[in-house]
């Protein structure tokens, strides 16, 4: 639950931890990298919604596989004199960059798993010859 001290929503890191999917450290990670900048309380970290939308965006890049300098970029842009338009215009970028490894992986997996399928069903004849 979101505390609403001085009228802005905030959130403590276990509450944006849990509610993230992810530890404390992996926050506290976030942070020491700069991605994330929550306010300080003495020795309490209080996170408002600008860090949730951040630490939104950061998740899902990992899971695009973005790694983070990317992400960091892409976050630090929506910042920047043009904003979202320059963001989107470098993530579109980026997305066709990673569109393109992906589809390369793709296909070395297959020719893996290909590969893979072939050796089984060699050693299955050879098994059965020697049996």
């Amino acid at each position: 639950m979101a505390s609403r001290e001085s009228g802005l929503e905030s959130w403590t890191i276990a509450q944006i931890a849990d509610e993230f999917g992810v530890t404390h450290r992996t926050v506290r990670h976030y942070e020491d990298l700069g991605l994330l900048a929550p306010e300080r309380r003495g020795l309490n970290r209080v996170y408002h919604r600008r860090d949730r939308t951040r630490l939104n965006l950061i998740l899902r890049g990992k899971r695009l596989g973005f790694p983070l300098e990317q992400i960091r970029t892409i976050i630090d842009l929506y910042d920047a004199p043009r904003g979202r338009a320059s963001q989107l215009e470098y993530v579109l970028g980026q997305i066709d960059e990673r569109r393109t490894d992906l589809e390369q992986r793709r296909r070395d997996l297959d020719d893996a798993l290909k590969e893979l399928d072939a050796f089984e069903e060699s050693c299955h004849a050879d098994l059965e010859r020697l049996l």
